[in-house]
């Protein structure tokens, strides 16, 4: 008979999602900042690089912290959100349109992460794991943050000059 499985198996099993996910993200992040075609959009894109680099590591405290490896598990939602922008990449190369394409893909990233934390924050206050709780709250400020940020981008930049004909 299969065990039960309760909300700290429930737990570990995201941690895991987003400490994968993340690190796929990192692994991206240079390649976007490359594709990107504005001078602010480079350095946004590697700014978070350097941003994820601390998110992970916020992650592996907290594994540390549960007495569990830091491992990722496969998560496709973050394989497909990298596989869509990797299309824009190629796709829209060169055109006007790359900046406010690659800021889509941007913000679906984000938006997976803040309900990735969000969540996870919600459980660690059920599960009494108080000390993981700071840790998560500081990188679901930073990706809202990040989110912000590229809403203004895409709204002063990127989007007017993807209207224009290349």
């Amino acid at each position: 008979m299969a065990t039960e499985k309760t909300l700290n198996d429930l737990f570990l099993d995201t941690l895991k999602d987003i400490y994968y996910a993340e690190k796929q993200i990192l692994k991206a992040l240079p390649k976007i900042a490359r594709a990107a075609q504005s001078e602010e959009g480079k350095a946004g894109f590697l700014q978070h690089r350097d941003e994820t680099q601390a998110q992970v590591e916020r992650l592996e405290q907290i594994f540390d912290m549960i007495g569990k490896p830091a491992r990722g598990k496969t998560c496709e939602a973050i394989q497909g959100i990298l596989a869509e922008a990797d299309e824009i990449m190629e796709e829209f190369k060169g055109t006007v349109a790359l900046d406010a394409g690659l800021i889509s893909s941007a913000q679906a990233v984000e938006h997976y992460e803040i309900a990735r934390y969000g969540t996870l924050i919600a459980w660690a206050k059920q599960l009494g794991l108080k000390d993981a709780v700071p840790l998560l709250q500081a990188t679901l400020a930073e990706e809202e943050a990040t989110d912000k940020k590229l809403t203004q981008f895409a709204e002063t930049s990127a989007n007017a000059k993807g209207k224009r004909a290349a």
